[in-house]
């Protein structure tokens, strides 16, 4: 016993900074019961040593003993009410016509398609045939899909066509081929998370997000790829590529989403956010993503990385179409209990001059602003809004990033027990396997005292949303992403340009938490007066 109290005060009690000797790790894993090889030891020993520095900022915090941890997580501030009432929402369908060259549709928008097929100009098993098509041609140049769920595309299609031709109407997705990152399960096929421990995995469930999807009438034609275990782009086959440059990654880990909805292989897809994964694969290929408030999309039968930062969203070429996937999929299934029934509500155009719109004065500074940047907040001004400045309060949020690495330790504990991390492809010190070992030494008082500290960050950014109803701000400014990604405010990313490469960069805007299509309804303002999201990769564009 006193052995064990010495290997703990050695570690965790001293505040003083030191190094950590490899002997310490050893003495560290009998505790825990567990052993790691010699190398996987010399991985951990810079990390562990500066895991000391984000406990030493935490307890600078002072977190009143009423500040709870949360068991389920809710990021609701004390004093907030949720949205509540009658959904008020009207989507534009665009009249298009059918061209003459199907494949040109692979580009066209949701609105588009869903007005091509509501008129049966286009049906929806020809629409699938030719996604389907599109899929297996380009699948060696962009590695973005795992399995072709063709036989079940084709079954969907054909169902949905007999009953839009019977005047049974399901809405803006009926017929519509889409795309799932594969940690979303589904009957019969595989759900692989990317990863070869799990490559012939069959999980006997279907996600709520793809029920939901099933009874709009939309078409599975793919589950697409994701980096191993939800980090990057690459995954057991391979990595996933950028359409507009085949030498750089799709980015991750909504890869194969990202660079399947970019290069017109899907109508839309669904990708899933902890920590950047829709906004950085949206930025890198060049198309709308929208990461819902976290509590309003259920992850039932979806891969767990993270229970309090996992979320679920769209993946589209329009944000109009972002805004139609995400009315179909969130909502409440008493499954995930996390998951609330919240009043949507979509502003009309007419009403964006009734909301309060911010932007993060310090991030559009002349010093450092991008000129893609720049354009956007010179384009929001132009379509005369009241731009109201305001700067994210301060708070140490890179000192709660590790309840991350400690959640997805906790889901992958025996990958790491069974040493059945070897099999993953990426073994370096930023990558799963060591990142899981390295969280087995987050003690549990660090992890709880950081989620209470999250409460507190909640209520700073509840403080300043009582400012603004939405905000602009460049996508990877300052802890915004971290930041917004533990509180669960909405985000939608939009194309703002290119960068001296030629590759895609993007505009984020932040809404209130659970006031998602005030969110959707600003950016859908900006994009319309850009022409950004209608740029497709040459490679995989059609000619006529």
């Amino acid at each position: 016993m006193k052995k064990i109290l010495l290997i703990i005060t050695t570690l965790f009690i001293s505040c003083e900074k030191r190094e950590i000797l490899k002997n310490d790790i050893i003495s560290s894993e009998k505790i825990m019961g567990i052993e790691f090889s010699s190398s996987e030891r010399d991985s951990l020993l810079n990390t562990v040593s500066r895991r000391l520095d984000q406990y030493r900022t935490l307890r600078e915090i002072d977190i009143p003993n009423n500040i709870s941890f949360p068991l389920f997580y809710d990021p609701l501030p004390v004093g907030m009410n949720i949205p509540t009432g009658k959904d008020i929402f009207e989507f534009r369908e665009i009249k298009t016509l059918r061209p003459k060259n199907l494949e040109k549709c692979a580009f066209m928008t949701i609105p588009q398609l869903a007005y091509l097929i509501r008129t049966k100009q286009v049906s929806s098993e020809e629409l699938t045939r030719m996604y389907l098509d599109r899929l297996k041609r380009y699948q060696n140049d962009l590695q973005c899909t795992v399995t072709l769920t063709e036989s079940l595309a084709i079954e969907q299609a054909r169902k949905a066509d007999i009953e839009i031709e019977k005047g049974i109407y399901r809405g803006s997705l009926h017929g519509i081929p889409w795309g799932a990152k594969d940690l979303l399960s589904v009957p019969d096929y595989k759900t692989t998370w990317g990863a070869v421990p799990y490559k012939d995995q069959i999980i006997d469930e279907k996600g709520t997000v793809v029920k939901k999807l099933e009874q709009a009438g939309a078409v599975l034609v793919a589950k697409l790829t994701l980096g191993a275990l939800a980090w990057g782009d690459v995954w057991f086959g391979g990595k996933t590529k950028n359409p507009w440059n085949l030498d750089q990654g799709s980015s991750g880990s909504s890869a194969g989403p990202g660079s399947a909805t970019s290069a017109g292989l899907v109508g839309f897809s669904i990708g899933s956010e902890t920590w950047g994964s829709i906004v950085s694969p949206a930025t890198r290929n060049g198309v709308t993503g929208h990461r819902p408030s976290f509590g309003t999309v259920s992850r039932s039968g979806a891969m767990a990385l993270s229970w309090t930062m996992d979320k679920l969203g769209p993946m589209t070429r329009s944000v109009e179409g972002a805004a139609i996937v995400f009315e179909t999929i969130r909502g409440a299934d008493n499954i995930d209990r996390t998951v609330k029934d919240i009043q949507f509500k979509y502003p009309k155009m007419e009403d964006l001059k009734k909301l309060r719109i911010g932007y993060v004065a310090s991030a559009f500074d002349d010093s450092v602003v991008s000129e893609n940047d720049k354009a956007s907040f010179e384009i929001m001004k132009s379509l005369g809004l009241d731009l109201i400045p305001i700067e994210l309060p301060e708070f140490p949020t890179g000192s709660l990033s590790f309840v991350l690495q400690a959640e997805a330790a906790a889901a992958f504990d025996k990958l790491t027990r069974t040493n059945q991390d070897d099999l993953m492809v990426r073994q370096i010190k930023n990558a799963w396997p060591n990142v899981f070992r390295e969280a087995r030494f987050i003690p549990a008082v660090e992890y709880i005292n950081a989620n209470r500290a999250r409460s507190l960050l909640n209520q700073e950014m509840a403080n300043l949303m009582e400012e603004v109803d939405v905000y602009i701000i460049p996508s990877y400014y300052g802890d915004n992403l971290l930041r917004t990604n533990l509180t669960g405010h909405p985000c939608v990313v939009v194309p703002n340009g290119f960068n001296d490469k030629g590759s895609p960069t993007s505009i984020s805007f932040i809404g209130n938490l659970y006031h998602d299509g005030n969110v959707l309804a600003v950016a859908k303002a900006f994009q319309e007066a850009t022409d950004w999201h209608k740029k497709y990769p040459p490679k995989f564009d059609i000619i006529d």
